[in-house]
């Protein structure tokens, strides 16, 4: 099965040639799925992979918007809709420099495996835009923000695809982009999740994917009969991910010591307090600064600024037991994992979406540590993205309460699928196949249902 599978990703590679996080994403799913396409041949006649790893349909347009000095600026928009053999297709919208074909396909073939885990009705896509909010004027989002939603607005819809923020993404922008949607379409209808509240948001959602992926290292730890409680914990990023997997941690228990931004990273070694959490989300959500002053305001934190000279990231090279990264793709190399295992680390749960290299990935199976990949641990973003679907469609909210016990339920599930998974195809405590495999039966099997489309 192995040459069936060499022969497909030599495919993959010579059809998107330039693009090696899409291929990575395809790389580490396909190794896993050699194990289910020895006991199913009928997936392997019917092309299922080859029609999974080719996006249904990919939108790219220009975007050109003026600046508060009356500037004309032009950017790239896209949205890959990859797969809606089980609904609608569902994912974030990442405005970023960095934004490429490569990034949001590699994003959108992770959404399809992740939303299928989630137990709701959803497919996968992603898109977005190279455009950088950081250092923009409200005013300035907001154009760029209506331009964008000018031409995505007739891709999308309720029933069609239902984007939701990412990267760069964050209530305001979702705001600007719905309000254009709604003045071009004309209508109210839950087309964009992390809403506010008082327009059809949900809550829970800003916390979901933090608390999600906090929920799911508890179920981890359960299996071996441990809790998160006196844990020492790494986090990075200072985004929605990592402030809500902080007061999670902080609220089960554990103690924190670290994040980061672009610009480098603190180290506190007495540990994140609520209190301080409540100052570093003013700091990132209000005045939109940089985690540098913390170590300003904290005297016992330490700031270390990026070293592009080194190949790997000392945030990662403390002493600890539990690492979330909660930042961007490809920031845990081999030599930074081969860190936290040296560390104590035995616990890795992703908040981000492919966080950690191949090298990485493979020294964490290796080592048999808890670790679980982002499209399993930071599904409760796009479960909570489900839920506001679903409250949208009643013209109903439900409660605080109701809505994190779901996410807390539906996390509890996705475990269940992994672990069960992983046992029924001979890899038992193996998070990553489990996940690729029981995310891709009922996507495949849904194929098979619907026919040649």
């Amino acid at each position: 099965m192995s040459s069936y599978v060499d022969s497909l990703m030599a495919q993959v590679k010579e059809k998107n040639p330039g693009q090696p996080e899409f291929h990575q994403a395809v790389q580490e799913v396909l190794e896993s799925l050699s194990l289910v396409l020895d006991k199913h041949p009928e997936y392997r006649n019917a092309k299922i992979l080859e029609r999974m790893v080719e996006p249904e349909r990919v939108i790219m347009f220009r975007v050109p918007w003026m600046d508060d000095q009356g500037e004309i600026q032009i950017n790239r928009g896209y949205r890959i809709e990859m797969n809606s053999a089980i609904g609608p297709y569902k994912g974030g919208l990442r405005f970023h420099p960095s934004v490429n074909l490569s990034i949001l396909k590699f994003l959108a073939f992770e959404q399809v495996f992740k939303n299928s885990l989630t137990t709701l009705p959803m497919g996968g896509g992603k898109g977005g835009s190279d455009f950088d909010p950081k250092g923009k004027s409200d005013n300035e989002v907001m154009r760029f923000c209506q331009s964008f939603m000018s031409e995505l607005y007739r891709h999308i819809g309720p029933n069609t695809d239902v984007p939701a923020g990412d990267i760069g993404v964050g209530g305001r922008e979702i705001g600007f982009l719905f309000g254009q949607y709604k003045k071009l379409r004309n209508e109210f209808t839950g087309v964009l999740t992390g809403k506010g509240l008082n327009w059809g948001g949900s809550l829970i959602r800003p916390e979901a994917t933090g608390y999600g992926a906090v929920y799911f290292a508890a179920e981890m730890l359960a299996t071996r009969g441990e809790t998160l409680e006196g844990k020492t914990c790494l986090v990075s990023g200072a985004g929605n991910v990592a402030q809500y997997t902080i007061e999670k941690l902080i609220q089960l228990g554990a103690k924190v010591v670290t994040f980061s931004d672009s610009n480098g990273y603190i180290y506190d070694p007495e540990g994140v307090t609520k209190e301080k959490l409540a100052w570093l989300m003013e700091l990132k959500n209000v005045r939109r600064g940089r985690v540098k002053e913390y170590a300003e305001k904290f005297k016992e934190a330490t700031y270390t600024p990026v070293d592009p000279s080194l190949d790997y990231n000392p945030l990662w090279d403390h002493k600890a037991q539990c690492a979330f990264p909660s930042a961007t793709q490809n920031e845990i190399n081999g030599k930074d994992a081969q860190h936290l295992l040296n560390n104590g680390v035995y616990v890795v749960t992703e908040g981000a979406n492919m966080p950690t290299t191949l090298d990485g990935v493979n020294l964490f199976l290796e080592h048999k540590i808890l670790y679980s990949p982002g499209k399993a641990s930071n599904a409760g973003g796009v479960a909570v993205s489900g839920l506001e679907m679903s409250q949208n469609s009643m013209r109903y909210g439900w409660t605080r309460d109701e809505v994190d016990n779901r996410l807390r339920m539906i996390m509890q599930a996705i475990h269940k699928s992994c672990v069960d998974a992983s046992e029924r195809y001979g890899t038992p405590g193996n998070y990553v196949n489990g996940a690729n495999i029981a995310g891709f039966l009922k996507v495949a099997n849904a194929m098979m249902d619907q026919g040649l489309v």
